[in-house]
């Protein structure tokens, strides 16, 4: 969240798309309805009419895939209409600047594509520079070339006609959202988006978000209260756990996983340190090499020195070109190269796309360790359905984890709040927190390397995980600490701007990242953690202030907020460029002529009126302004238009790239895709049912959870039912080219048929709470990902778990 769940209350307007906030995220909801309370607009468009529907001002059914031409075509109406907040978009976004002459999009694809490797070469993604090295700005905004004009050209594609065609949605219905959410173009009204999974589990995820990124940037709606783009976060601490990076290509605080080809520290820092020539660009990143350094540092402590690179050498190393996703270590399982599997906290036999393969490949593994509170499908595949556990030769082992209320630590939510809970009870039996695991794990082959040596031994013996504490338990304070950041030696740090000098000791622990330094000075786990504890060891995640003095409802003294506790990031966006409130009643930072005063500021400097001393406010981006054309993206600049890898139609409406074609392509015999047929001729979408939790391990063996949803069914429209003569409640085999899932029918109003392109399209949907283990006379059914395929974003790999291809039959 670029702000956070209280500060939802202050916005005009409030988009809910890609969620079901009422149901999966209700403390985010309460802050909604205080919204509607004081008189917002709440939208929720989404394919099915849920509990969030019934508590917004109107529902609007879209159909699954089709949220960038939705999105699109209110960036049309946008710059059509002159709605777009002039002031902003002028001085805070790349609106003004020049796209290189070598830059073209044609028929769906932009310049560089390689059908050959589905893959863009970005080289003409370029911005023109001037003599020194500026980027070349047209303030008019007229200039062909400008960002402004081919972002507006971009978008004239996106007819209210083109748009309800390829969506489903009536025309009236898009010129409701529309009009409504571009009302927030103007200084004294905000609009804030709301999304989750339902966004992210495409095809095009990234770029979903990236279209509302362009919408809020045009409209002024970033950094102000009551505005941004906010994720809410998956239930299992998704915040916290990509933060501390869970994602395949990040490291603690998103620093960039190291590659092949970067064979020593200065080729990566020259990489992934980016340059500005402009003096009003703060570019933050700039100080990239003090955070990595730091964080080499806090692996391998004084043995990691300038001499060695700090360590370097001995950091994992992706090959260049390669993913390491969960669909691609299923893929690499499948074709016997991966030898054992830890599995922690996770059920992959029932939460991945295309179980049956994903199933089939745990049985080339040679062992498989679960660390998790309960039992579930993927620690026990070895005897599920169809399998006969004397041909399976993989060894799996159980580890007993704590659960949450039986451990100390930190937790982090939607709004980058980092709050420390306690210990509350002491885990069953043999129970221990999933962490302590690991560094006994860890301990045990720290020690065989020491005996026997091994590749890469260094990396090994020489890590400092000294977290036990003198009973043989983790000491979560230290590793805190350590992720906190502390000094490895006395160290004086000078701010010249105030003309003074703080002296810290070693061991002492670093109160924010801006002391963090690249010569091996300074340990830190995780920058963007860098201070939640006070030099002293006061630790402000156990803050529970309630004090509120800008009335925003910020509560600056109630835990710790990443970055610097600042709670609304790009905050100085929300000031003109003397640093005047755009909007006085919702003032959420101003400059008084020598400081900011309001939230923690995006950085200490004046505003960019300030030729002199001045920044401009999108700190963390090279080029200090945010970017309406994105080239950072694997898939295009601007966000387009294609259809999910399985799709009802043949052709998309909008070129003639049917699907997206920067993602890849799975090509194992497992690995099956259809086409729009009458074998398979319905749209599926999943969701979770508000009764269990993720794949329902968790709360399927609890009596009363079962009673309210004991098994798998599939949501179907009152039209399509006729249609099929399916009755409510009657057993149905739902099937996609990939498996199947006998599951109970559910005859509802929710689901109404789409007209896309002339045609009717209906759409059902299936929850993934569902698996074969619970309950245990195997009554329950088994998981929607049978029918789910192996495809993901393009930029991330997040599957596509959102749209897809089945057909509904009576059993």
């Amino acid at each position: 969240m670029t702000n956070h769940y209280c500060d939802l209350k202050n916005a005009d307007v409030i988009l809910i798309m890609g969620s079901n906030a009422a149901e999966h995220h209700p403390i985010a909801f309460k802050w909604i309805l205080r919204a509607k309370e004081k008189g917002a607009t709440i939208i929720h468009v989404d394919p099915r009419y849920t509990r969030t529907s019934a508590r917004c001002d109107f529902h609007v059914p879209l159909r699954s895939g089709t949220d960038i031409a939705f999105l699109g075509g209110m960036i049309n109406y946008i710059l059509e209409k002159d709605k777009y907040f002039k002031d902003y978009v002028l001085n805070y976004t790349n609106a003004s600047f020049i796209i290189g002459e070598d830059y073209s999009f044609n028929d769906g694809l932009f310049s560089g594509y390689d059908a050959q490797k589905r893959k863009y070469d970005k080289a003409t993604w370029v911005l023109e520079k001037d003599g020194s090295g500026l980027p070349k700005r047209d303030m008019t905004l007229s200039n062909p070339r400008s960002v402004f004009q081919m972002l507006k050209n971009h978008y004239s594609r996106y007819t209210l006609d083109k748009v309800s065609s390829i969506t489903g949605v009536s025309k009236e219905n898009l010129l409701k959202v529309y009009e409504i959410y571009s009302a927030t173009g103007v200084p004294d009204k905000a609009g804030t988006e709301c999304y989750a999974l339902g966004w992210t589990h495409h095809t095009v995820g990234s770029q979903n978000i990236r279209t509302m990124a362009i919408i809020q940037l045009l409209l002024g709606n970033m950094g102000i209260a009551g505005g941004g783009i906010n994720a809410l976060r998956g239930e299992p601490n998704v915040q916290g756990s990509t933060d501390h990076c869970i994602l395949y290509g990040n490291l603690p605080g998103y620093l960039k996983m190291p590659s092949a080809s970067l064979e020593s520290l200065d080729h990566y820092l020259e990489k992934y340190t980016p340059v500005s020539k402009d003096p009003q660009s703060a570019n933050y990143y700039s100080n990239y090499p003090k955070f990595f350094v730091s964080f080499l540092k806090s692996l391998w402590d004084d043995k990691a020195t300038k001499e060695n690179g700090f360590g370097y050498n001995w950091m994992p190393k992706m090959d260049d070109g390669k993913h390491y996703s969960t669909m691609h270590m299923v893929d690499a399982m499948y074709e016997g190269k991966v030898k054992g599997y830890f599995c922690v906290a996770a059920d992959t036999a029932v939460s991945t796309p295309n179980s049956n393969k994903v199933r089939k490949a745990m049985e080339n593994l040679d062992w498989l360790v679960g660390e998790n509170i309960f039992n579930n499908e993927t620690y026990e595949f070895w005897r599920g359905p169809g399998v006969d556990p004397k041909k399976i030769k993989t060894e799996c082992f159980l580890l007993p984890a704590s659960a949450t209320m039986e451990k100390e630590g930190s937790q982090s939510n939607s709004g980058r709040w980092v709050q420390w809970k306690y210990k509350a009870a002491d885990a069953p039996g043999d129970g221990i927190p999933v962490g302590e695991i690991e560094i006994k794990i860890m301990a045990a082959v720290k020690k065989l390397y020491e005996k026997e040596g091994g590749p890469n031994a260094e990396a090994i013996t020489n890590l400092k995980w000294d977290y036990l504490d003198s009973k043989g338990h983790m000491d979560v304070l230290k590793v805190s600490h350590q992720i906190n950041g502390r000094f490895t030696e006395d160290t004086v740090i000078e701010d010249k701007a105030k003309g003074t000098k703080t002296e810290f000791k070693k061991g002492q622990l670093v109160p924010t990242f801006g002391n963090l330094q690249a010569d091996g000075k300074t340990a830190c786990g995780n920058w963007i953690m860098s201070g939640s504890y006070t030099a002293d060891g006061i630790n402000k995640m156990q803050s529970r202030g309630k004090e509120d003095p800008t009335g925003l409802g910020l509560f600056p003294n109630w835990s710790f907020a990443w970055p610097v506790n600042r709670r609304i990031i790009y905050n100085r966006a929300s000031c003109d460029v003397n640093g005047k409130p755009y909007n006085p009643k919702r003032k959420l930072l101003e400059w008084k002529g020598d400081k900011w005063v309001g939230d923690v500021p995006d950085g200490p400097w004046p505003p960019m009126a300030d030729k002199e001393k001045g920044k401009y406010p999108f700190i963390m981006k090279q080029d200090g302004v945010a970017s309406l054309f994105g080239p950072g993206m694997v898939d295009g600049p601007f966000p387009e238009h294609y259809e999910p890898l399985e799709s009802p139609l043949t052709k998309n409406p909008m070129s003639s790239q049917l699907i997206n074609p920067a993602i890849e392509i799975f090509k194992g015999e497992m690995d099956k895709v259809a086409s729009a047929s009458e074998k398979f001729p319905y749209v599926c979408t999943t969701y979770s049912c508000t009764e269990h939790w993720c794949t329902g391990a968790l709360t399927r063996w609890q009596a009363w959870l079962l009673e309210m949803q004991p098994e798998l069914y599939v949501e179907i429209s009152e039209q399509l039912a006729k249609e099929k003569g399916i009755q409510n409640g009657a057993r149905v085999k739902v099937s996609s080219v990939r498996g199947e899932a006998p599951c109970v029918a559910m005859v509802t109003k929710r689901f109404k048929p789409f007209t896309v392109e002339g045609k009717t399209v209906h759409q059902v949907g299936m929850p993934f709470n569902y698996g074969w283990l619970f309950p245990e006379d195997g009554s329950g059914g088994d998981s929607t990902n049978m029918l789910t395929p192996t495809a993901g974003c393009a930029n991330t790999f997040c599957p596509e778990y959102k749209a897809f291809m089945v057909n509904v039959e009576k059993a």
